[in-house]
């Protein structure tokens, strides 16, 4: 099989490097791709989110297969364009992936099949939503675009100040453009936050191992929201017991409501969610691997990832035996001074051999570039290091030590990635 990944991020790195250890892959193309991916796939520039080129592309190259990962090609209907051309595709079509590039569509779903999320109201005034924050006085309050924003669109606002600013940049100067049409506001929910992926066929959920992402930029979560500095897996605060609430709760809830809208979601189905002292609650959805949570839950996968892609495709997901290894994973993100603000490109990176990855770990690039046979720095966050370990403790020492060995000028990192889940 020739299988396309669409994208050119960490996320992609890791799904290429699992799929290229199935016996079902030939040749892989990642489109757009980057410095580091070029040593695992084919790498072909087209924008990820060209749905025409890509489309044209796999039906001119005799590509069997395509992996959408990203959210802005689902969200315009880049997996509906494939199909109708013949091509098989790993992803939501345009309708279900409205469950990531609608907050309003979203909490919306929740609230009509009765799935445990933060109470909220939609507006499409800034003024009126300034008075209902006003109004409900309590502090944090959540304000998020009801759009796709790069992970960056959800604002949490300590005081009113920081509410009438939230509202500012989203609602009035489009910081995010269109996606700041509307905003949900939403209680600010406490716990600790879990993210849990799961493969679904539309009928059957096979969820991941759960993993905990750090969105913010600097360590004690101070800074601010980037996306993703950091993962560890599994969540030691995602018991047994938690799980099966969440299936029961959650989890198939969701596929039965998108069923029942006339939407039905096959691909991945990403669930944030926070485990309150009420139970566990969605935050939010996306409609794809998360990024750089697939960086440690792929590693940990024991089963073929393109027979599991495959299988969600074509509705026999309950036939493909899934299990994972007995293991954690840790990833610590290298990210360009700055950071997610403004940063330098251009950095050669140290560290890494020919193929750009260093013993005893695994390096999924996501903002690089290759010349003249060197990787520099290409983006905001540039490196993201893997490690595995018995434990949680062993796979963290792995990745910082690697860490110190693997670098550019300028680069920041967090130095407290999993330490809340050692309980420090």
């Amino acid at each position: 099989m020739k299988v396309l990944v669409v994208g050119g991020g960490g996320r992609e790195h890791a799904v290429i490097r699992k799929l290229k250890e199935s016996k079902h892959v030939d040749a892989i193309v990642c489109a757009p791709g980057n410095g580091g991916i070029s040593a695992d796939a084919e790498c072909v520039n087209i924008k990820a989110t060209d749905v025409e080129g890509m489309v044209n592309y796999a039906v001119n190259n005799g590509i069997d297969f395509v992996c959408v990962t990203p959210d802005d090609p689902l969200a315009l209907g880049m997996v509906d364009a494939l199909e109708a051309k013949g091509i098989p595709a790993f992803g939501p079509d345009a309708k279900a992936a409205r469950i990531e590039a609608s907050k309003v569509f979203a909490k919306g779903l929740m609230k009509k099949y009765g799935i445990p999320t933060a109470s909220y109201e939609v507006f499409d005034d800034p003024e009126k939503a300034l008075a209902y924050i006003k109004e409900k006085n309590s502090y944090p309050a959540v304000v998020k675009a009801d759009g796709l924003a790069l992970g960056k669109g959800v604002l949490i606002a300590r005081d009113e100040a920081e509410a009438a600013a939230a509202l500012k940049e989203l609602m009035v100067d489009k910081q995010f453009g269109n996606a700041g049409n509307e905003v949900v506001v939403e209680e600010f929910l406490e716990g600790p936050e879990v993210s849990v992926l799961a493969f679904t066929d539309g009928k059957v959920v096979r969820p991941m191992v759960s993993s905990m992402d750090h969105k913010r930029a600097d360590d004690n979560d101070e800074g601010l929201n980037t996306g993703g500095m950091g993962t560890i897996a599994p969540s030691p605060f995602y018991t047994q017991e938690i799980a099966d609430r969440c299936m029961q709760e959650i989890f198939l809830p969701t596929i039965k409501a998108m069923n029942e809208e006339g939407c039905p979601f096959r691909g991945c189905l990403y669930f944030g969610l926070m485990l309150t002292k009420d139970g566990p609650k969605v935050i939010e959805y996306n409609s794809r691997f998360g990024d750089p949570e697939t960086q440690v839950v792929l590693p940990l996968l024991d089963g073929d990832l393109f027979e599991i892609m495959k299988a969600c495709e074509n509705g026999t997901l309950a036939d493909v035996p899934i299990a994972w290894k007995k293991e954690a994973a840790a990833c610590v993100i290298e990210a360009s001074g700055g950071y997610p603000e403004h940063y330098v490109k251009g950095y050669e990176i140290h560290g890494l051999n020919e193929d750009g990855q260093a013993e005893g770990v695994t390096v999924y690039h996501s903002g690089t570039k290759k010349e003249n046979g060197k990787y520099c720095t290409n983006g905001g966050r540039v490196l993201g290091i893997t490690a595995l370990g018995r434990d949680l403790q062993e796979a963290l020492q792995k990745s910082y030590k690697a860490v110190e060995t693997i670098g550019f000028e300028n680069m920041h990192y967090r130095h407290d990635i999993g330490r809340k889940a050692l309980g420090k």
